[in-house]
């Protein structure tokens, strides 16, 4: 019976990732089926195959990485758009399984502390909400911190997920020191036997010099309780930013020691194509993706039905 339930619960999540993944794929196949009027591979083809990945932000690297492989092995044969997109998902898959990872917690450490960072509007306070909701219902004691206490709304939204999560938010007066805040929940957390605990925090990137004190600050204080904080540090991502997506990553790789990514939004972008580019140029683990607004539409990353979703076919 649980094996069922897994199972439906399993097509379910496949099939909205591929709705979700629906603006992305269109953007890539609809320019890969345009191109198959000849049936045979020639270089004007592959050049133009390149331009259409390019422009559906998987990037340059990996454009031509794809293409080159595809031009070896079927250079001036018969070839569909169908047999060039599996072709393109299997390779895809490839790049993409090495990051596909989930983000481990650590049950000898009570708690597993997470850092989370991100720019303001990233979906950052809901990815925890969402990471809370994820480590409950696999039976852990999780505990949130409002640690962007610069911007109220912040704090309000992360306490009404964490009242739907049924999961205790520590919080404060907007303003107040987040790195006091980080310290107070960690004590609060460590007392309570928590496995968990996520730690919220401001995204003020036009103020880099700010943002990289208060991070330092955040790691720096909550280190007297427990040496070895932040266990880890996710960055999340909005995939609707598409190439820009990258500078976060650089930016942030510079403020913190981000060891991996969670990419939302990827139902509301034509740029999902990005993930792969982030996956081949940082080789940082993608612990999970997010396809909508429901607290249930956070889910670990899998390769192979990402790809085959992007290339618009069946996982």
């Amino acid at each position: 019976m649980e094996t069922e339930k897994g199972e439906t619960e399993k097509k379910g999540w496949l099939s909205r990732l591929r709705d979700g993944l629906s603006k992305s794929t269109k953007r890539v196949t609809e320019s890969i089926t345009g191109l198959f009027t000849k049936k045979k591979l020639d270089q004007e083809t592959l050049n133009e195959l390149e331009d259409a990945l390019i422009q559906a932000d998987l990037g340059v690297s990996v454009a031509a990485r794809l293409v080159g492989k595809l031009g070896k092995e079927r250079f001036g044969k018969e070839v569909t758009d169908e047999e060039v997109r599996a072709a393109f998902a299997d390779d895809i898959a490839e790049i993409l399984q090495p990051v596909a990872t989930s983000l481990v917690i650590d049950p000898a450490r009570k708690p597993h502390v997470v850092l989370v960072i991100g720019v303001n509007g990233s979906g950052k306070t809901t990815t925890i909400a969402k990471l809370a909701n994820l480590y409950k219902r696999e039976g852990r004691k999780v505990m949130l911190a409002a640690g962007d206490t610069f911007r109220a709304a912040a704090v309000e939204q992360l306490k009404v997920w964490g009242e739907r999560a049924g999961v205790p938010v520590i919080a404060k007066d907007t303003g107040a020191d987040a790195a006091g805040l980080a310290f107070e929940a960690l004590e609060r957390a460590k007392a309570d036997g928590c496995d968990v605990l996520l730690i919220d925090t401001a995204g003020r990137l036009h103020n880099k010099t700010n943002l990289m004190d208060e991070l330092a600050k955040i790691v720096r204080v909550i280190r007297k309780l427990d040496s070895e904080a932040p266990h880890s540090c996710l960055l999340v991502l909005d995939a609707t930013t598409g190439q820009n997506a990258h500078a976060q990553v650089e930016t942030f790789k510079t403020l913190s020691p981000v060891d991996a990514l969670v990419v939302t939004k990827l139902d509301g972008s034509a740029k999902g194509g990005v993930l792969v580019a982030l996956a081949e140029k940082f080789k940082l683990p993608v612990v999970a993706i997010g396809v909508g607004e429901g607290i249930d539409d956070l889910r670990p990353f899998e390769a192979r039905a990402f790809a085959r979703g992007l290339m618009g076919l069946p996982a």
